[in-house]
């Protein structure tokens, strides 16, 4: 990834030994470094609400990336109250960790700050509040999950923050085709969402794009994306990733078509399987 030229590589303490292995990596290399964004949350026990648990695991995650400073910081999924208590007041998204945040920034320890989570509508709340530099948005804007449109982007675009998009496969339903298991399977998928899926394979087929390919190009279409997170099992399947993303841009047809599938299903249908 990083001959190819990626220029950030996005990680989190929670995701096993992610930074441990990308610590070792960057150690190692020798060309041009990537930017790096991680999230705060230590392993377990640590209070969201302590200002030195916070600081303690953002100095953790620079000793085992082996970095003397983090590009972006995010706050992971702030939106999702029940998950994780960063907030004392939920109106005005006021806590603890933006005491934190404030000294991190002001000792040089981090770079940008930002808000990661799923949950567009409440997400975008917490970024109206003008707080933060960067977004990532997960799981939330593909071919056919469009919620981002709506509140994330806008949003972005009112405060200057920079947008990342995380799941452009969305974790695999858009990796690879299912042609047989949407006819005559799948008994959770609805109806209408099965019937998008078909008109999105009659697409592929009319433009000979395969799905990997059409889903990493229709998220950089938008010029509100900055950055687009591909995550990969091999080497292969990132080559693939990339490959796709260098020929750029989709058509203005092939987007317009996009747009008609997608209006097939504008929002997910209750209790849509994750």
């Amino acid at each position: 990834a990083l001959d190819q030229g990626v220029k950030l590589i996005d990680t989190a303490p929670s995701y096993f030994n992610s930074e441990k292995t990308l610590g070792k990596i960057l150690r190692e290399y020798q060309g041009e470094k990537p930017l790096i964004s991680t999230k705060i949350g230590m392993p377990e026990p640590w209070n969201p609400q302590s200002v030195d648990d916070i600081i303690s695991s953002v100095k953790q995650s620079c000793d085992l990336l082996g970095v003397n400073a983090i590009d972006v910081l995010f706050i992971h999924e702030p939106e999702r109250m029940g998950q994780m208590k960063w907030w004392d007041d939920e109106t005005v998204y006021d806590g603890p960790v933006m005491k934190a945040l404030a000294i991190l920034k002001e000792e040089g320890i981090i770079k940008y700050t930002g808000v990661a989570g799923t949950c567009t509508h409440e997400l975008a709340k917490i970024m109206d509040t003008g707080k933060f530099d960067v977004v990532l948005t997960a799981f939330n804007y593909s071919l056919l999950w469009r919620e981002a449109e709506y509140e994330i982007f806008p949003t972005a675009q009112k405060h200057n923050m920079g947008v990342i998009c995380g799941s452009p496969l969305q974790q695999g339903a858009l990796a690879v085709r299912r042609d047989e298991i949407i006819k005559t399977g799948a008994p959770w998928i609805s109806k209408p969402r099965k019937e998008q899926f078909l008109e999105l394979y009659k697409l592929l087929d009319e433009t000979g794009i395969d799905i990997i390919e059409m889903a990493m190009r229709f998220v950089i279409s938008n010029p509100a994306v900055d950055c687009v997170l591909t995550g990969a099992r091999s080497k292969k399947e990132f080559i693939g990733n990339w490959d796709a993303i260098e020929k750029g841009v989709l058509p203005k047809d092939i987007l317009d078509r996009l747009d008609t599938i997608r209006d097939m299903v504008p929002f997910r249908p209750t209790n849509e399987q994750f």
